[in-house]
């Protein structure tokens, strides 16, 4: 089980990138743009560099919904490897059948 702290500063800055996504995206397009002079663009890259850092998606970090795991992360169910193993054996996954040839 990974630290609650870690899984709470994780769920903290998933939620303030949902926040700020916008923003930042209407940031990047003016700076982007070409057509505008290159103060407006100059004041919208001041604007984007003064947003705090948790408003950036890239610092989510994948994590199993049920341990907190970071390594080993299936995307498809949200779970870690050995999360998914263990709720597969069980059954609880459905359609997930132990392979055999």
């Amino acid at each position: 089980m990974a630290k609650i702290s870690s899984i709470a500063k994780n769920n903290r800055r998933r939620k303030m990138s949902e926040k700020g996504e916008a923003k930042r995206a209407e940031l990047r397009a003016k700076i982007i743009d070409e057509s505008l002079s290159d103060e407006e663009r100059d004041e919208a890259m001041k604007k984007l560099q003064k947003m705090p850092r948790d408003t950036s998606r890239i610092r989510v970090r994948n994590r199993c919904v049920v341990t907190g795991r970071p390594h080993g992360y299936y995307r498809d169910f949200k779970l870690s490897r050995i999360a998914f193993r263990e709720l597969a054996h069980q059954g609880m996954i459905p359609g997930v059948t132990k392979a055999s040839w």
